[in-house]
């Protein structure tokens, strides 16, 4: 997919180019050696080839120790907020989540922040939604964001930074997160994993994709998670159909007061400014944001990243957040299901009850965009199984 800005640490590569031995590999095939002996040769080959690198596994290591230590740091002062370096605040719960490893299975009672342990694994509620919608005629997306730290781990700690000097392009921290995808995906779910393109244009002239005084991603970030599901949507059958909008676009920066600045108490610490795409429709008062369409064929559903740049308030701004961008992109309002805690249990009980209002609310209903921070999947207060309706 073709970018929108040019970014300044390049393509990301997915593994490493291994150097040719032109000599050694003449000498080996003039060898009359047998078939099995090649056979086995090649199979290491493709076994190391398939391993992730020595370096990654080092560097998660280390930012998984990191991230621990920052996170119990921050419990002991009582703080969510946890500096980073260049002015770059990271949350600790997110932090915490970080360090957890694998989530789901034996050890999601073990790292999950769930009152009840029965409810701790998300895996058994994200595959009964997934058939349930299944049954109902309707697509599921699933969207997780990645942590902040996973994407700017050369941010979070001088020890991070110095272990990641030498690591250009970055690559990928998360083996969890990695494994626990391609279990969803071997289950039939489809995961739009946003993990490499973030790291591809994390450095973006546009600017950052995650607030660096915030707990959510930037309004640069939600303009390329937007890309990036549309790409996916758009391919979709039922999509050739949909009559398209046209909405009008502008760039603007603006000022925000983040939730981890607010926390941090440093009134001295200059407050940070975001570049934002600002979405809607001409009127004669100016530009007004694309309202959600309770109507729309699309669901967004989730936590509050589905909600920053698009409610104001406490939202920092209205018409820029990920539901304005997926307008613009797909030519359609999007019916938006989004609460301020947590997007795992809590938003689903909200889509239950807007189908409770309305018996015919799934009739032309087609996908759910269902978007949530990837720490839902330790800190939420449990996955519980949710009817869609009634």
């Amino acid at each position: 997919m073709t970018q929108l800005w040019t970014t300044k640490i390049g393509r990301w590569a997915e593994g490493q180019r291994v150097g040719k031995n032109t000599t050694a590999t003449q000498h080996f095939l003039k060898t009359r050696c047998s078939w099995r002996l090649l056979t086995a040769v090649v199979g290491i080959f493709v076994l190391l080839a398939a391993a992730p690198p020595l370096q990654a596994k080092d560097s998660s290591a280390t930012l998984f120790s990191e991230s621990a230590r920052l996170a119990g740091e921050a419990r002991e002062q009582g703080t969510m907020a946890i500096q980073g370096l260049d002015g770059w605040l990271f949350f600790d719960q997110e932090l915490d989540h970080v360090a957890s490893g694998r989530f789901w299975g034996d050890r999601a009672a073990e790292v999950s922040r769930a009152t009840n342990p029965e409810f701790a694994d998300p895996l058994p509620a994200i595959l009964d939604f997934h058939v349930q919608l299944q049954t109902a005629g309707v697509e599921l997306l699933l969207v997780p964001v990645p942590p902040k730290a996973m994407i700017y781990p050369d941010f979070v700690s001088e020890i991070m930074a110095e272990r990641l000097s030498k690591s250009n392009p970055l690559l990928r921290l998360d083996p969890a997160h990695q494994e626990f995808y391609a279990l969803l995906r071997d289950h039939g779910v489809p995961v739009l994993d946003l993990t490499n393109v973030f790291i591809q244009e994390r450095l973006a002239d546009q600017g950052p994709l995650y607030c660096r005084q915030d707990t959510h991603w930037s309004g640069v970030g939600c303009v390329v998670a937007a890309r990036e599901i549309s790409a996916l949507v758009r391919e979709m059958p039922w999509y050739a159909e949909v009559a398209a909008n046209e909405f009008n676009q502008r760039w603007q920066d603006v000022e925000i007061s983040g939730d981890l600045w607010r926390a941090l108490d440093k009134p001295e610490l200059e407050r940070e400014t975001v570049s934002l795409r600002q979405v809607g429709r001409e009127t004669s008062m100016g530009q007004e944001p694309v309202e959600p369409d309770q109507a729309s064929p699309v669901i967004l559903l989730g936590d509050s990243h589905n909600l920053v740049f698009q409610a104001g308030g406490d939202m920092h701004a209205r018409g820029a957040g990920l539901a304005d961008q997926l307008a613009l992109e797909l030519g359609l309002p999007v019916d938006l299901i989004a609460v301020r805690g947590s997007g795992a249990t809590p938003a689903r009980i909200n889509l239950f009850r807007r189908a409770q209002r309305n018996p015919d609310y799934w009739q032309d209903k087609k996908l759910v965009i269902w978007v949530f921070t990837a720490r839902e999947f330790t800190h939420a207060d449990g996955w519980r199984v949710v009817p869609i309706a009634p």
